[in-house]
């Protein structure tokens, strides 16, 4: 039986400061889980790159900040294997915006509510032992893109429900090639509910999210 784990970060470190989420918090949740592997939110071709010349850091700022200055560095010093396991089409991204379809004056309209959408998520954050690693968190992430379908149904299904099939497909394939082993899956935090969905139902795992309860505080 493989053990999986899911932690959900976010990619600022402004934000990680300010939300009690730094980069040793996320250092000590890795080492008290104990993984054998990491899948972590990075672009196969990025790992790639990674690997011929460790100063390639990508495309758009991909793979975040936490991956080049924590997670690839522990992975080497701890010989954690890390799988990557993202999926984004880069030249056509930018083509699936949401707000693609409207004028200027409605995109901006739409931008306003979409960060109202995120500043209600952020206001969360204190609602479980792990900054936005919470059933409230992943509550209101859901409602966020059930109005983002509305929005845009199009674009939600490439950049959110083909990503996540294709995410969540990567992991099960680390469980298959990792028997026995335990995997941690370290994404930002708005796709926790989904891999958490995605995974449940698997047989022959036991997923463990979130990785602290409030009971076991910091």
């Amino acid at each position: 039986m493989n053990t999986i784990g899911i932690l959900g970060v976010v990619h600022d470190d402004e934000l990680r400061q300010k939300y009690n989420l730094s980069l040793d918090f996320i250092k000590e949740l890795i080492l008290e889980f104990n993984p054998d592997v990491i899948c972590g939110e990075v672009l196969p071709d990025s790992w790639e790159k990674y690997n011929l010349d460790s100063t390639n850091r990508g495309y758009w700022g991909e793979p975040a900040s936490e991956y080049w200055d924590l997670i690839f560095p522990l992975c080497e010093e701890e010989k954690i294997e890390f799988v990557p396991i993202d999926w984004v089409e880069l030249d056509v991204w930018m083509d699936f915006d949401p707000f693609n379809n409207y004028n200027e004056q409605k995109r901006q309209e739409l931008s306003c509510e979409l960060e109202q959408w995120f500043q209600r998520q952020l206001s969360t954050w204190d609602l479980g032992a792990i900054p936005l690693n919470s059933l409230e968190f992943d509550i209101v992430t859901k409602q966020k893109y059930e109005w983002l379908e509305q929005i845009n149904p199009q674009a939600h299904l490439f950049r959110w429900v083909c990503r996540h099939l294709i995410m969540i497909q990567r992991i099960k394939n680390a469980i298959l090639k990792h028997s026995g082993k335990r995997i941690l899956c370290i994404v930002g935090a708005d796709h926790n509910h989904a891999l958490y969905e995605g995974l449940i139902a698997e047989e022959d795992i036991q997923l463990v999210y979130p990785l602290r309860n409030r009971n076991e505080g910091r």
